[in-house]
């Protein structure tokens, strides 16, 4: 019997709105139906017009609630953008005498660890525990049961801009669903397309979307990095649209048909046509000048990743490469033109781990909303388990 209780639904709120219904049954994910929808209210990765987007969310809710044959009340949304930020902080709970550490200890180590003053336009995302420190000892996961005085915890804070989160927020309410959790895109994508032997080597996502990048780098279970990039998948089209004076649309088409991100991997020499106003004949490009530009722009924006993989300690660090979502992500030639800035390996992620994902979808641009989906599966189960033995605080404290 379907409840929704054991409904596990993730809102990827976009420049397009993907909804994903997926069916908690024996702690396994099974897919139930899928949603999608356009949504113009965006300005430079921030929402601009909320009422707009509440429709969008609507459409899509309804959408995948049709395909499922059940209703929705809840969901866990993702937010991303260039006002999205990380950092790391160290909480410190000093027992005055040795005893054995329980949950609760750990608990009260990581509120510590958020008592923090932000800047007034900033408010808290998520927080998400690296590791603990036992009188001294670094590297401990879960140290339950261990004897300490003394215990610290570290922990990566990600902050937002509270007047983007309050607009999401409201725009989702307005679309009549209820928000169990929002939480950075970034860790939504790895949820889907990582499995936890590939964190524990490092690896770093990148979530390419229509106006911005969202990045997140694991070193272990421990994220280390995550942060927004004021780069996306229109700046590519925006660029094309400039460099050949044509129209927007014109240049998402010349991208779509023929872009390549990398030189050398398509026929450079052939002639493309490039549409031309009304009244004046079409003109023609080589693909080699439609691919120089969005190498280009490829380049600068695996500069901004390197930058953040570099400061979070991770260079020449990441076992498992990087793995590209988004559906800036669809891009051909991505993934070498990241191998070759990033000195890693490259591949796209697509969702794991749920039952009956269909064809249709099994592509980059759903892997955040599959993540949001098992993130939402998660919460159920964690709320079942601290039901029957209080447990430690979640990886992600709002």
């Amino acid at each position: 019997m379907v409840t929704n209780s054991s409904l596990a639904v993730g809102l990827d709120v976009g420049c397009r709105v993907r909804c994903v219904i997926c069916l908690l049954e024996n702690s396994r994910l099974r897919f139930l139906g899928y949603g999608e929808a356009p949504a113009p209210g965006w300005v430079r990765s921030r929402i601009a017009d909320h009422h707009l987007i509440s429709g969008a969310i609507r459409k899509a809710v309804s959408e995948a609630e049709a395909l499922a044959q059940v209703s929705a009340e809840a969901a866990v949304v993702g937010m991303g953008g260039a006002a999205v930020q990380s950092d790391n902080h160290r909480g410190l709970y000093d027992m005055g005498r040795p005893r054995l550490l329980e949950a609760g200890d750990l608990d009260y180590a990581v509120r510590r660890a958020i008592q923090l003053r932000l800047e007034d336009h900033k408010g808290l995302l998520q927080v998400c525990p690296q590791d603990f420190i036992v009188d001294g000892r670094p590297g401990f996961r879960k140290p339950l049961s261990v004897k300490c005085s003394r215990l610290e915890a570290n922990v990566r804070v990600i902050t937002a801009d509270i007047q983007d989160y309050e607009f999401l927020i409201s725009a989702v309410h307005q679309a009549h669903l209820a928000v169990d959790e929002c939480i950075f895109e970034g860790v939504a994508a790895a949820y889907a397309s990582i499995l936890p032997k590939e964190r524990e080597h490092g690896v770093a996502v990148v979530d390419i979307g229509a106006q911005s990048t969202e990045v997140a780098v694991y070193d272990g279970e421990a994220l280390v990095a995550a942060t927004g990039i004021p780069l996306g998948g229109d700046h590519f089209t925006r660029d094309l649209a400039c460099c050949l004076t044509t129209s927007y649309e014109d240049a998402e088409m010349l991208k779509v048909d023929y872009g390549c991100a990398l030189l050398g991997l398509t026929g450079d020499n052939n002639l493309v046509e490039i549409p031309s106003p009304d009244g004046r004949p079409p003109r023609e490009a080589t693909r080699r000048q439609v691919n120089v530009i969005l190498e280009a722009r490829g380049a600068e924006l695996f500069e901004y990743v390197r930058d953040e993989i570099v400061q979070a300690g991770m260079d020449k660090a990441l076992m498992e490469g990087v793995v590209l979502c988004g559906g800036g992500a669809k891009l051909p030639g991505l993934c070498d033109l990241a191998e070759r800035v990033l000195n890693c390996q490259s591949r796209n992620g697509l969702a794991i781990g749920i039952r009956n994902w269909p064809d249709e979808i099994n592509n980059t641009e759903w892997t955040v909303a599959a993540g949001l989906s098992m993130y939402s599966a998660r919460l159920t189960l964690r709320r079942e388990r601290r039901r029957r033995v209080p447990g430690i605080v979640g990886m992600v404290v709002r």
